[in-house]
């Protein structure tokens, strides 16, 4: 089976609740000297990364992910966790001396979030090698360390590989023809509607523009759905209604495991975009990035029941 090679992060989330308000004891007239501290009883530590949560979803689609990036010493529960999922680690960097990157979120009880984001070995995520795989037949270049993307936006182009072009929280990294290069470069792009925003801005460039240096350009909006434009034409994919809404964190990441894997298949995009929301939808009725499970004919079904049809 041909290879997904997924450039992103791969992190630690510590998730932790305070069970008041940040309000409360964050005074407005006193921040310019600002010393506090929140108690918070309940605590998680969750795999996350851009790369081990679009690996994990596309593997219960049955695809064939390799992650690829850099990692540190602590990195050895989270290994265990992909050896266990039977994903590849061929793909992971270790550096000894430094840490695995990882976030650490203090949420309060109006769900506002405080977050402290340490990149530790993601920053020499260059070192890793589009050129030292093979039989990948598409990739994606996710939120990593500015000289990594770069880095591996030329090595899918150098190698002939089709790649997703997702800036996500990495925008801050890239001026306007930093994101032209990128978008010439990159065979889709990603981006959530803030980020799409940015990248109009910064380039200079609409939608229908942008659109014509690639095959599709994906536009998630959250609840309102999605938008596809390619050749020309724009097609709207609704959102799949969530039995329940628990977390939203990771549910981009669930939508682009569904991009890879109907891309990878030859699909049309309207079924593509069709499996990603509804693997979006799976994903925000779980808490954490990688805690929601299902079987292909599970999710077979649900697909049909959704649009009627099968793929």
């Amino acid at each position: 089976m041909s290879k997904a090679l997924i450039c992103g992060s791969l992190a630690y989330d510590t998730i932790m609740v305070f069970e008041d308000h940040f309000v409360n004891h964050i005074l407005p007239n006193q921040i310019h000297k600002l010393n506090v501290s929140f108690f918070v009883p309940s605590m998680r530590r969750e795999f996350g990364g851009v790369a081990g949560n679009i690996a994990y979803n596309l593997k219960l689609m049955g695809g064939e992910p390799v992650p690829m990036g850099t990692v540190g010493q602590d990195f050895v529960p989270y290994a265990q966790h992909l050896q266990e999922l039977d994903i590849s680690l061929e793909g992971v960097l270790y550096k000894d001396d430094m840490f695995t990157p990882q976030a650490f979120i203090t949420t309060d009880k109006d769900n506002n979030q405080i977050t402290a984001f340490h990149p530790g070995a993601m920053s020499l995520s260059h070192e890793c090698k589009v050129s030292e795989h093979t039989d990948v037949s598409i990739g994606i270049v996710g939120p990593d360390g500015r000289e990594g993307m770069i880095t591996h936006a030329k090595g899918f182009v150098k190698n002939n590989i089709p790649f997703i072009f997702d800036p996500g929280q990495a925008m801050p990294l890239f001026d306007g023809e930093d994101l032209k290069s990128f978008i010439n470069q990159a065979t889709w792009m990603a981006v959530n509607d803030y980020e799409y925003e940015l990248v109009c801005e910064r380039t200079g460039w609409d939608a229908r523009e942008i659109a014509t240096h690639l095959k599709a350009l994906i536009v998630t909006r959250g609840e309102k759905g999605s938008e596809i434009y390619t050749d020309g034409t724009v097609y709207h994919i609704p959102v799949v209604e969530a039995k329940n809404i628990k977390d939203p964190t990771g549910c981009g990441d669930a939508y682009r495991a569904g991009l890879l894997f109907g891309l990878t298949k030859g699909l049309d995009m309207q079924t593509t975009g069709r499996i990603a929301s509804l693997l979006g939808s799976i994903k925000i009725a779980h808490a954490g990035t990688q805690n929601h499970s299902f079987n292909r004919d599970e999710f077979d079904d649900l697909f049909e029941k959704e649009f009627g049809y099968r793929f």
